[in-house]
């Protein structure tokens, strides 16, 4: 026995598929991200290795992430704000939420290491 599906049916199927066949972006925070200055930081879910050269516990978002500064760094003791806004860029702010006198900090994601 053939079963047939009228086409009108399947025409919409199609856009619809077309549509869905996206590649896939990063849409978290998780990855290697980088300072025009050099700094670099990694986060891995809950775990950051901080530009200081830390691995620590912080609190994880999949679009934000805090930390408290470690003792040995700059900074010691403040609260570390990152806010994803793009799968590219990350605000990065130190000591309080962002405001006008405490302007964001930009960091992009590392270019691929080429071994």
């Amino acid at each position: 026995m053939r079963f047939s599906i009228p086409i009108t049916r399947v025409g919409w199927l199609l856009p619809l598929a077309v549509m869905q066949a996206q590649p896939a972006r990063a849409d978290a925070i998780d990855g290697n991200w980088c300072h025009n200055d050099g700094r670099r930081l990694t986060i891995r879910a809950s775990e950051i290795l901080t530009p200081g050269g830390s691995r620590i516990a912080g609190n994880y978002g999949r679009h934000d992430f805090s930390y408290v500064v470690p003792g040995n760094e700059p900074s010691a003791g403040q609260t570390v704000f990152m806010i994803l806004l793009n799968e590219y860029t990350v605000h990065l702010h130190v000591g309080e939420q962002p405001s006008g006198s405490n302007p964001a900090d930009e960091w992009k994601r590392c270019a691929a290491d080429v071994s």
